[in-house]
């Protein structure tokens, strides 16, 4: 999952953003709402923590702007402010949960868990294509009874095709969800083949039919049904 922090606390993205990557996230940050508004636009992200007091803006008119722009992204507002105005205002234009500083990391984690099951998995906790299932409070894939030992890359790989079944999805998008916008550096896809080509070997070594189809120069494609 890719989240992206609006925040011009230098020291306190640095805190966020180590704590996410620990729990598994692909975390991107803007320090004021000109970088954020470019990479809303730019990027596709799962959720987007925004902080309201920016240096050259109000972190409202950037959700309002995501929200009027039909950006799916779940929001988070994290900010100092804790007027009952500044709630009310932010959920009513769109925001899905709202955290006053000071918090808890836990708690924020929870929060992002929440909101991603409410935007991405009809707030279900497993998520279920053919043969193959993700439980996502363990973190865990299966082939039907048969769990999946997948790395980290592997696994968030695998829900992604899970979130977008049937649809062509290019190798640019695949690296770009799973590393970030710093992969437009990049010269080569081949790391992304890599994943993949691992990924159908867990799966059919645990029984399963290889769901995963690949567009000559186009891209990959997950089947939801085998042929």
């Amino acid at each position: 999952m890719k989240l992206l922090i609006v925040e011009d606390n230098e020291r306190l993205v640095d805190d966020i953003r180590d704590f996410l990557r620990e729990h598994g996230y692909v975390v991107e940050y803007a320090m004021d709402a000109a970088t954020a508004h470019e990479k809303v636009f730019l990027y596709e992200y799962d959720l987007v923590i925004v902080d309201l007091g920016l240096p050259d803006g109000d972190g409202l008119d950037l959700i309002r702007e995501m929200k009027e722009n039909e950006i799916e992204s779940g929001i988070l507002i994290l900010t100092a402010k804790d007027s009952v105005e500044d709630k009310v205002e932010g959920l009513h234009i769109g925001a899905d949960d709202y955290m006053a500083k000071p918090f808890h990391k836990e708690e924020l984690n929870a929060r992002i868990h929440s909101i991603l099951r409410r935007h991405k998995f009809n707030s279900n906790n497993t998520l279920e294509i053919g043969e193959i299932r993700v439980d996502f409070l363990s973190s865990q894939a299966y082939v039907g009874d048969r769990s999946l030992e997948l790395t980290k890359k592997e696994y968030d790989l695998l829900v992604y095709f899970l979130q977008n079944p049937d649809r062509l999805i290019t190798k640019e998008s695949i690296a770009e969800h799973l590393w970030g916008d710093h992969i437009d550096q990049s010269d080569s896809f081949d790391f992304v083949y890599n994943h993949i080509k691992n990924l159908r070997k867990k799966i059919q070594k645990a029984g399963g039919d290889d769901p995963i189809q690949s567009k000559y120069g186009m891209g990959y494609k997950f089947a939801s049904e085998q042929a």
